[in-house]
């Protein structure tokens, strides 16, 4: 007949006590790593419409500035920002939304009505209403946001 193979007590013992280690080991690093890895996985470039105020605060051809808190997640970090936002328009049907940060270094710039253009103070940086580059250092436009309205509701495309 064959020969029988008889696994000691001793090793018996110690093969349970590795299996039972191994799945508890398990059992602790499949969520670790999901907790780890998994934010990295997703994707952060979502856009999604944020509402920024009602139609009538925006006054006929004059910029106004809206200002909403985006939340912004990196990962498994958390951002709130302020984010301000010049809307304009010149016949309450067709809005334009412009950011009020200079595309030169990033500064803020503001509306001066007396002169109907933005300013920004950091480098004398100047731009019409339609936040084009009137004189000073900034390279483009002001950024723009894609617009849209429900109802009497504005919103903007974040992200």
């Amino acid at each position: 007949m064959g020969e029988e193979t008889q696994i000691s007590r001793r090793r018996f013992h110690a093969m349970a006590v590795w299996a039972i280690g191994g799945f508890i080991s398990a059992g602790m690093a499949i969520p670790a790593l999901a907790y780890i890895i998994g934010p990295a996985l997703q994707s952060s470039k979502t856009q999604e419409w944020m509402r920024i105020g009602s139609t009538s605060k925006v006054e006929l051809g004059v910029p106004t500035l809206f200002k909403v808190t985006v939340e912004q997640q990196t990962g498994w970090i958390t951002n709130e920002q302020e984010l301000s936002v010049y809307v304009l328009t010149d016949n309450g049907r067709d809005y334009t939304a412009m950011s009020n940060i200079c595309t030169h270094l990033s500064c803020r710039v503001r509306w001066v009505t007396e002169h109907d253009q933005f300013f920004c103070p950091c480098h004398n940086g100047v731009f019409d209403k339609e936040g084009q580059v009137v004189s000073g250092p900034p390279p483009r436009p002001l950024d723009r946001y894609e617009v849209k309205v429900e109802g009497e509701q504005l919103f903007i495309k974040v992200g």
